[in-house]
């Protein structure tokens, strides 16, 4: 059985191309110019709940000061996450939200909306459509692009993937008829396998189980190429023992947003080989990138995102 910490030693995975050694200094915090200011303008976002995974940080308290400092640090799309069924992204109505964004400079593209396991069943598909209905319709009154199920529905066994597919398509029609798009955000465990009845998610190294199906792989063909697109976070790909490059060389037509993640702050962990990440999603013509920071222990929260976006803006390889 391979774990994590031998995974991350193995150096021909290292060869493959997605991790590597490296290391950049610790965050500091600096007064940053405007966004148009900025020499070197890059693409790319931030998901909000960077900002509001640790309570008492200050972004909560004033939405629009805080978007501000987002997009003085190079920032210039947003993901969303806290999405209520009232209309509201935590206690801000979404309308409002949006006003704050585009007053910042900052466009709205993708939001991160989660559905109750409950539902995740043939026997809910009216309460599950109607779920996603209303959601969806929010987001296309602010003019949002994706809206992405990011929790990991109960997926036990491979019907129990058939039928999440299903569920997803279901999602998927309503979003394109609002013209928006469907997807589904990866953690680690879609990296496990599944087996025809099975009870248990089983590991995905070691020995190979007679008709198992990686998760990732088993969602992707229960669900239509044209209804359904995935947001593949690396870091968790790579924390499920699985080569994020691999799977978006794998499935280019399917992967279509990246979240870009380390352990913390971008590129100080020393195993995300952000480069060959960046060279092959342009590649694949990626445009949409999501910075998502988690746990941050070296600092508020905003120094930990300002790090992660100096990272990007020195960066050679990102645009």
């Amino acid at each position: 059985m391979i774990n994590r910490r031998n995974f991350l030693r193995n150096t021909s995975l290292l060869a493959a191309g997605s991790l590597v050694a490296g290391n950049v200094g610790q965050v500091k915090a600096v007064n940053l110019p405007a966004r148009s200011e900025l020499k070197a303008a890059k693409n790319f976002g931030l998901q909000i709940y960077s900002l509001t995974v640790r309570r008492g940080e200050d972004f909560t308290s004033d939405v629009p000061g805080g978007l501000k400092k987002v997009a003085a640090m190079g920032y210039s799309t947003l993901e969303l996450a806290g999405y209520n069924s009232q209309g509201r992204i935590g206690a801000v109505p979404m309308a409002e939200f949006k006003k704050y964004a585009d007053d910042a400079g900052l466009k709205i593209v993708s939001t991160h909306v989660g559905m109750s396991n409950s539902l995740y069943n043939k026997d809910s598909m009216e309460q599950a459509k109607e779920f996603w209905k209303r959601a969806i319709d929010h987001h296309a009154a602010i003019g949002c692009k994706y809206i992405l199920q990011p929790g990991e529905p109960p997926m036990r066994s491979t019907e129990d993937v058939a039928v999440v597919g299903e569920i997803f398509n279901e999602a998927g029609k309503i979003a394109k008829a609002a013209g928006m798009t469907f997807g589904f955000h990866n953690h680690s465990g879609e990296f496990m396998r599944v087996v025809p009845g099975g009870t248990e998610k089983l590991p995905l190294q070691g020995r190979r189980v007679p008709d198992s199906k990686i998760i990732f792989d088993a969602m992707i063909e229960a669900t239509d190429p044209e209804l359904v697109v995935f947001e593949l976070d690396v870091y968790w790909a790579v924390m499920g023992l699985s080569d994020p490059v691999e799977y978006m060389k794998k499935y280019p037509n399917r992967i279509r947003i990246l979240h870009i993640k380390d352990r913390a702050v971008l590129g100080e962990s020393g195993f995300m080989n952000f480069q060959k990440i960046f060279e092959v999603a342009y590649e694949n013509n990626l445009s949409d990138f999501f910075v998502e920071l988690e746990g941050y222990s070296g600092g508020s929260q905003f120094e930990g995102v300002q790090g992660c976006a100096e990272y990007l803006m020195k960066a050679p390889f990102v645009k």
